[in-house]
């Protein structure tokens, strides 16, 4: 009689709530999930079962394919040819040490430094020359928000008034400084060329290209130059060079106009911004000439440096890199040892647990029921 009384009132219940809600009298809504094969969690499914037979196979498997791989990428690494100096001018017989030492911002006649080396090995192919830096933080966050994409993609608008994220180098002397920001205000301005001394004791320069050392995608889309090409010195008028450059930019290329201004590639290389505080950055290609070879001979050689850019006051060093390519880029030992640490470590696993199991495997293997 009890449990009768409860079901009634337990469905007279329902029928309220049904009616509170704009059901309809006498249906009773259920919360129970409708019985189907996903709401009832019933399709099938795969539930793997980890055993001796499955897992030790595939260790092996892994370590046969990763240490091949790596070392494959590792020899390969070791086959490019890379050589670097130092020319920050830190030590006192450094050519570059009076330059360094002397340097100012308000010094008109650039500071010119000479730095003998020698290869001791013929470098095939093209050569990639690179500078780079120590020590230099563009990861910073304020300096990567510092710069205005709208300006450097040619928007008039932005020319004449950049975005505040380029404080303090937005404005200089009551006119907008293109392009804007510690980015761009930081370029490095360098000049590197490179001489061979031949065996009678003449100096021969090294061509250098300066094109084709951008991005594509950065050369012809991100950056572009207000109202086009054809007159930069009218499209950039009322604005002001930044703070830091010995030249505006609309004279960064003077020997080639279709390398000024924002498309300038060693400017687009720049304000590409490196995750690390010591990075280099492609200044130069040196091509190989046709029937020729190898493209820089073993022998002596001379850098010739014009110091522009001063780095010992935070600390930081400058240096120059020549290096060759293979099919996997620049010279990169990492990716090779971590597949060869990998592969050994999957092996190495896979022989221990194959001698545990062989020696604790106690598992009754017959068919017969134990009495």
């Amino acid at each position: 009689m009890m449990a009768s009384s409860y079901n009634a009132k337990e469905e007279d219940g329902h029928i309220a709530a049904a009616s509170t809600h704009g059901g309809a009298p006498g249906v009773v809504k259920s919360k129970k999930p409708d019985n189907t094969a996903f709401k009832q969690q019933r399709l099938p499914a795969w539930q793997p079962i980890l055993t001796a037979g499955t897992v030790l196979p595939a260790f092996f498997v892994i370590g046969l394919i990763f240490i091949p791989i790596g070392i494959g990428l590792f020899v390969s690494s070791n086959n490019i040819k890379e050589f670097e100096i130092d020319y920050t001018g830190v030590d006192i017989n450094n050519p570059c040490y009076s330059c360094a030492k002397n340097f100012s911002w308000n010094n008109t006649t650039p500071c010119l430094c000479s730095l003998p080396f020698t290869l001791e090995q013929p470098f095939e192919s093209n050569v990639f020359m690179y500078y780079g830096l120590s020590n230099f933080y563009q990861n910073h966050r304020r300096y990567v928000k510092s710069r205005d994409d709208s300006q450097l993609n040619g928007d008039r608008s932005a020319l004449k008034s950049p975005s505040k994220e380029c404080e303090p180098y937005r404005t200089s002397e009551g006119a907008p400084i293109a392009p804007c920001g510690a980015i761009a205000n930081s370029l490095f301005n360098d000049t590197l060329e490179l001489y061979h001394i031949d065996i009678n004791g003449t100096r021969n320069e090294i061509p250098l290209v300066k094109k084709g050392i951008a991005w594509w995608t950065d050369k012809h889309v991100k950056f572009r130059n207000p109202g086009g090409n054809d007159n930069l010195t009218v499209a950039f008028q009322g604005t002001s060079k930044p703070v830091n450059w010995r030249k505006p930019v609309t004279e960064l290329d003077p020997a080639d106009p279709d390398n000024n201004g924002f498309i300038n590639e060693d400017f687009i290389v720049w304000m590409r911004t490196a995750a690390l505080p010591t990075f280099r950055k492609l200044y130069r290609i040196i091509q190989k000439k046709p029937n020729t070879t190898p493209t820089l001979p073993s022998g002596k050689y001379v850098l010739e440096i014009t110091y522009n850019y001063p780095v010992l006051s935070f600390d930081g060093r400058k240096r120059m890199i020549l290096s060759t390519i293979s099919w996997m880029g620049g010279k990169n030992p990492f990716l090779g040892i971590a597949y060869i640490t990998v592969g050994s470590i999957c092996f190495f696993l896979g022989v221990v647990l194959l001698i545990i199991h062989h020696k604790y495997d106690t598992r009754n293997t017959s068919a017969d029921i134990p009495s």
